[in-house]
């Protein structure tokens, strides 16, 4: 099937930002008192809006994180991607592919622009994502596994949930775009095939979804 429009997760899909983030994630909430592995930070947070990570510690401690909490951790995650970040290997050549099939694409994220933004600049992915190619779950709310941000990215693209591909990386991205009604493309690089369930097709290397696509 050809797709009129590729919606591109971001952390773990575009950009290698995963295995960062979350090693930062499960040192700042084990800082603070709740004690958070690496595996736990990617199994119960991964793919996730910010909000969901107040929201488990609340409904599990009964406490709140404090309220600059959001501010300290994007600091110590934007340092790291200065150092470290690296674009996902073989995405460039697959953004090369679209661009040459003339077939729109963007990227939809959990993250906030800001984080989209410092990641993209920093591996030198900006060149192929101008600002009307981003959309965050700032812009609509509700983060993943709700479809709200797909649905909005169709939307801004001008193209039927129908005729969209997603292309993520987590369970909870999965789930949103089933729930938005699009095929999705599943990378297991991370995450094995049993946790994207409902995923139309899985694939393990970039030249993979090249080949797919």
């Amino acid at each position: 099937m050809r797709y009129d429009l590729v919606i591109f997760d971001n952390d773990g899909v575009l950009v290698d930002s995963e295995p960062i983030s979350n090693r930062l994630l499960a040192a700042c909430l084990t800082d603070l008192g709740h004690p958070t592995t690496y595996e736990d930070s990617i199994r119960d947070y991964m793919g996730s809006a910010m909000h969901r990570v107040h929201d488990l510690i609340r409904e599990r401690t009964g406490e709140r994180l404090p309220s600059d909490f959001d501010d300290v951790f994007h600091a110590r995650v934007f340092a790291a991607f200065e150092r470290e970040l690296k674009p996902v290997a073989g995405v460039v050549d697959v953004l090369e592919k679209l661009s040459a099939d003339g077939v729109p694409y963007c990227v939809a994220s959990s993250g906030s622009h800001e984080r989209i933004r410092v990641g993209h600049r920093t591996t030198g992915l900006d060149r192929w994502f101008d600002d009307g190619r981003i959309f965050s779950s700032q812009d609509v709310g509700r983060g993943k596994p709700a479809p709200d941000l797909f649905l909005h990215a169709a939307g801004r693209m001008g193209v039927a949930p129908g005729k969209c591909l997603v292309v993520e990386d987590s369970p909870l991205g999965v789930q949103a775009a089933v729930a938005a009604g699009m095929d999705v493309y599943g990378f297991t690089a991370m995450t094995p095939a049993a946790g994207l369930i409902g995923a139309t097709q899985l694939f393990s290397t970039m030249e993979e979804l090249a080949d797919l696509l």
